[in-house]
């Protein structure tokens, strides 16, 4: 038996979406759970719509955060495979169908990675997409961690590593894919299994987003490398290339064009990919977008420096759990 969960606040706006793409899936969920994390507008009304259409179940606990709103909605379900999904997504029609068949045949397979893409509509959308999404051809299926927008896993792999982290906000569907690492074979990659969903509209939400993951980051101490090496970047390396231009030789100046290079590549690459899921653009609109790209890259990374450090001392006023003791529920 397959049950879909998810957790919803204050989705009415993007609510129909989702549950449509769940009424075409090409092999349905045998159940639906969903928790509503105390919606002030019209999510319940929207999804009491769907209860004739679909197995769909619901509760309501105002005020939880989405580990636990997860953990009450796998707690609740009947499946002994469970399939996790977010509001704002659009699920390709054979999502579900590639996401579970791997755990239907080999019931060694504890862990489906499913994958995402970007639904842009807008120019700025565009650069986003560009900027912070990977494409498939650039996931590694060995060291993936899958967002829990598209992942699938047997109930008893989540109760042996304690269900998703309640102390922990933001970041928890990677503590959860970590702790799941340690207990059971390689995850399954099935990047046939789409969630389509829009990255944010403006640099304003998109600083908040990232804000907030640094943040999760700083909670559980994960990324000290990456974080460590973006701060010397920026307040080390930078500064040191400016001095020793205006010291030493102009010259030096060209390690700025080098490090925008491979600072700008990878997004770049994957313009053109993106570029095809929308209608054709204007020569403005195209500009538009390649100015945004760096201006976004900035804006995330400054939004993570910002991020970081009131996650660390949330971490050590608070002293949360060892999340890599994998024993001890959380």
């Amino acid at each position: 038996m397959i049950t879909l969960i998810t957790t919803v606040l204050n989705e009415g706006d993007n609510m129909r979406r989702l549950m449509d793409s769940l009424c075409a899936q090409t092999r349905p969920p045998d159940e639906i759970v969903i928790v509503d994390g105390g919606s002030r507008d019209d999510t319940v009304k929207i999804l009491r719509e769907y209860e004739q259409v679909l197995p769909l179940r619901m509760e309501v606990e105002a005020g939880c955060n989405i580990s636990r709103g997860r953990n009450l909605a796998i707690q609740a379900a009947h499946g002994d495979i469970i399939a996790v999904t977010d509001a704002g997504v659009v699920l390709a029609k054979d999502w579900l169908q590639h996401l579970t068949q791997p755990l239907l045949d080999n019931p060694n397979v504890q862990v489906v990675s499913g994958f995402f893409q970007a639904d842009v509509q807008t120019p700025f959308e565009v650069a986003m997409g560009a900027t912070v999404l990977p494409l498939v051809d650039e996931i590694n299926p060995e060291t993936f961690l899958p967002s829990s927008r598209s992942v699938a896993f047997r109930k008893s792999a989540w109760e042996k590593v304690g269900g998703y982290p309640e102390w922990l906000d933001y970041c928890e569907d990677l503590i959860f894919d970590l702790r799941l690492k340690m207990i059971t074979p390689p995850f399954t990659f099935a990047p046939q299994a789409v969630a389509h969903f829009r990255p944010r509209g403006s640099l304003r939400a998109f600083w908040k987003q990232y804000f907030l993951y640094a943040r999760g980051d700083g909670k559980a101490d994960l990324w000290r490398k990456r974080h460590a090496i973006r701060y010397a970047t920026y307040f080390i390396a930078a500064p040191l290339i400016l001095g020793l231009s205006l010291s030493l030789n102009l010259w030096f100046l060209l390690l700025y064009l080098v490090g925008a290079a491979w600072y700008l590549y990878q997004p770049l690459k994957r313009l053109p990919v993106v570029l095809r899921a929308v209608p054709k653009m204007s020569r403005m609109e195209h500009l538009y977008i390649l100015l945004m790209i760096p201006i976004i890259r900035v804006v995330g990374d400054f939004a993570k420096m910002a991020g970081y450090p009131v996650g660390w001392r949330w971490r050590l006023q608070n002293k949360p759990p060892d999340w890599k003791a994998t024993s001890e529920k959380q």
